[in-house]
């Protein structure tokens, strides 16, 4: 099974060199075997790229952006999706892959079967707990009502305003992560608008020569 890397060359874009720069890295570190498959220089390249990624993986263009990871001829994802499993540890499993002797990553079926084996242990040992502590959670409650009733009504008014705060903090902050997409997705657009009239450019001087 080989990778492939779906890139672009000569992209004038910052962001898309970073981001194909962070894929080729990060593989050649776990020392995986991939190819690198230009779509800047190579017509057929780009077409196939297009084609074989899922619709429901496109932007609302059409227009899928590099970097795009496949496994021969099965889609893998794109830089944001490769990031995710980096950070989860699941790169093997992202890239279709059996982890190497000695890796952090747990294959799959392994990982569920010992989470469902955790989960049941969990529940036992929370069950034996749970009993011998109802006794003394019933004793403490009646303290702790109390004292919750004085204190509820102060804590109020500063809860309020604290968590409105918080809302302002937070539309804010999403305001200008949509405000980051939304540049990125124009600028990648136009550095692909940009491949697309050159290479048309090139063509028409190789017919006119030809002629």
């Amino acid at each position: 099974m080989v990778i492939k890397v779906f890139l672009a060359s000569a992209s004038g874009s910052t962001a898309i060199k970073k981001k194909q720069q962070d894929v080729v890295g990060f593989l050649e570190a776990l020392k995986v075997d991939y190819t690198q498959l230009d779509i800047a220089c190579n017509e057929d390249n780009r077409m196939w790229m297009r084609e074989n990624v899922p619709e429901e993986k496109k932007p609302p263009n059409g227009i899928p952006l590099p970097p795009q990871i496949f496994n021969e001829e099965d889609y893998c994802g794109d830089y944001e999706t490769f990031f995710d499993a980096k950070e989860d540890n699941l790169v093997y499993s992202f890239l279709g892959l059996p982890p190497p002797p000695g890796s952090k990553e747990v294959p799959v079926v392994e990982r569920n079967g010992n989470a469902h084996g955790e989960e049941e242990q969990v529940a036992d040992g929370e069950e034996e707990r749970g009993e011998g502590n109802e006794e003394e959670v019933a004793d403490g409650e009646t303290a702790e009502d109390e004292v919750a009733q004085g204190d509820g009504e102060e804590d109020t008014d500063g809860i309020t305003e604290e968590t409105q705060a918080q809302a302002e903090d937070a539309e804010g902050e999403e305001e200008e992560e949509e405000q980051e997409e939304e540049d990125l997705q124009s600028e990648e657009e136009e550095e692909l608008r940009q491949l697309e009239e050159e290479e048309e450019a090139e063509a028409q001087e190789e017919e006119e020569e030809a002629e």
